[in-house]
């Protein structure tokens, strides 16, 4: 399972060192995170029905916060030595810093909760999953993918087994494991590292990427919905948890459970489905901006300066809902909060580089010495 290949003595010291910084890595961030604001304050439709317009808007179920975690493992797999990770000790030192970075990212999340914002926040679980994924760091992009396809048929099932402890445990608990289950989850880590690890820079790969997923998340949604089609309320049934009608059949329940394709219900074709989108949306992006020139430099900026700094943004938005004295929710307050992140952004990352939050996780981090 580990990959013993020769590493490069430039690889693991950053992007900058191990190959230059995808901007289209960073688009696709902000998207996640442009997506995730749609979520939480954006007015979106309860139920995806392709054929209604006016329910697109509820793309913004799930698929963003999966994306989210996709692209945690591709940061991880490009700060940890891309398609080379590094063998010891220096491998002992990358896992010390992510390590440091994954306890930071829990205590914003903590803090954020602290807010009580009607919002479930994800970074809790975030941070555990970076501390899940440090043995695997130098594991073979084909074991990351089975690692994570045993995550997703197991998902499901632990979402099951673990609901009942959160029944009387309160937002705060509800935030904790639920909304985000970490199994769940760990399989889009794994997912983006094994990404990351298979080569991002290469067009032709990038080619096979975006229609491979394109193709996989199609089959799961397709399956999902011939076999398990949604039961009457699916669309209030309570996200991270999977879901079946009071007077379903033990085979239609079994179905919901494990090939239903309602958004955040943590079936196989849940996290197929989305984990595919993700794949086809990173691939996506790194075709149409990196290597393009300067024009698409250019016009990628805006999106790239949000998604250089996600903790910096997806924190600050939480602050500002819980700064406003009524919770803003429609598509208005959505174009608001987007357009002020995206100005943020632009503006800090052009006089100012690195965001604030991502400045001091990274300065904590240094604190172990990669050499």
């Amino acid at each position: 399972m580990t990959d013993t290949r020769p590493v490069p003595p430039t690889a693991v010291r950053g992007a900058s060192a191990s190959g230059a910084r995808l901007q289209g890595v960073d688009v696709a961030r902000a998207l996640a995170l442009l997506g995730m604001m749609a979520a939480h304050i954006g007015g979106i439709a309860d139920q995806l029905d392709w054929s209604d317009p006016s329910t697109w808007s509820a793309v913004a179920h799930g698929r963003p916060s999966t994306l989210f975690a996709v692209l945690a493992g591709v940061s991880i797999g490009l700060t940890s030595g891309r398609t080379s990770p590094p063998g010891p000790p220096t491998i002992g030192r990358v896992r010390a810093r992510l390590a440091i970075r994954a306890v930071a990212v829990v205590a914003v999340g903590f803090v954020l909760i602290a807010l009580d914002t009607p919002v479930y926040v994800i970074l809790p679980t975030y941070g555990v999953l970076f501390l899940l994924v440090i043995p695997v760091l130098r594991v073979r992009p084909a074991w990351l993918l089975a690692l994570a396809g045993a995550c997703a048929v197991l998902s499901p099932i632990a979402a099951v087994a673990i609901a009942p402890a959160y029944a009387d445990a309160g937002m705060v608990g509800v935030q904790l494991g639920l909304v985000y289950p970490v199994v769940t989850f760990l399989a889009y880590v794994l997912v983006g590292l094994a990404v990351a690890r298979a080569g991002l820079e290469d067009r032709g790969r990038q080619v096979v990427l975006l229609a491979s997923g394109a193709l996989v998340a199609a089959t799961a949604y397709i399956v999902g919905t011939v076999v398990a089609p949604l039961p009457p309320g699916a669309a209030f049934a309570f996200p991270g948890v999977p879901y079946a009608a009071d007077d379903a059949t033990p085979g239609q329940a079994l179905a919901q459970l494990f090939l239903s394709p309602r958004d955040h219900s943590s079936s196989v074709v849940d996290v197929v489905g989305t984990a595919g989108v993700a794949v086809a949306v990173i691939a996506l992006c790194i075709l149409v901006f990196d290597g393009r020139g300067r024009v698409a430099e250019r016009i990628a900026f805006p999106l790239a300066a949000v998604g250089s700094m996600p903790l910096t943004v997806y924190s600050g938005h939480l602050v500002v809902i819980a700064m406003l004295p009524t919770y803003p929710e429609s598509a208005e307050a959505w174009g608001w909060f987007a357009l002020g992140s995206v100005v943020f952004a632009m503006v800090w990352r052009r006089f100012l580089g690195r965001g604030p939050l991502e400045r001091a996780v990274a300065a904590l981090a240094s604190l172990v010495p990669i050499r």
